[in-house]
């Protein structure tokens, strides 16, 4: 059986933002779910203290690889948490989300917390995100 992913949306303003309110799945076999990923290199430390685009780029990076390895892309991502130091910078660097998703045709149901800090210090911004193929 193919899945099938349906888009909720009972208003249509998250869409200009690239994200769904809400996704219907059926169909589908594998769920992976993703743990929280953050700037961090292959040896586990942080990498680009203060710059919160490098920081988003690379937790991006970090949950792509773990999607690859478990035989899913973006494409397959019905649900993206975002966890920030700092909600108005990562506004301001939106677009380096947007742009990844959007790349891939996709726009997960998103919610977005600020928090106080991560469980990395001087991490701005750390990504969880689940799939199903």
């Amino acid at each position: 059986m193919a899945v099938e992913r349906t888009a909720v949306d009972p208003v249509t303003w998250s869409l200009d933002l690239g994200f769904h309110q809400g996704v219907v799945v059926s169909g589908h076999t594998r769920t992976v779910w993703c743990s929280g990923q953050t700037a961090t290199g292959p040896d586990g430390a942080p990498r680009h203290d203060g710059d919160m685009a490098a920081q988003l780029a690379l937790s991006l990076d970090n949950v792509e690889a773990v999607l690859g390895e478990a035989g899913t892309t973006w494409a397959d991502v019905v649900r993206l948490t975002v966890y920030t130091t700092d909600v108005d910078e990562l506004l301001r660097h939106y677009g380096v989300l947007a742009a990844r998703l959007g790349g891939a045709g996709a726009a997960p149901p998103t919610t977005m917390l600020g928090v106080t800090r991560l469980a990395i210090a001087g991490q701005m911004v750390e990504l969880e995100a689940t799939a199903v193929a």
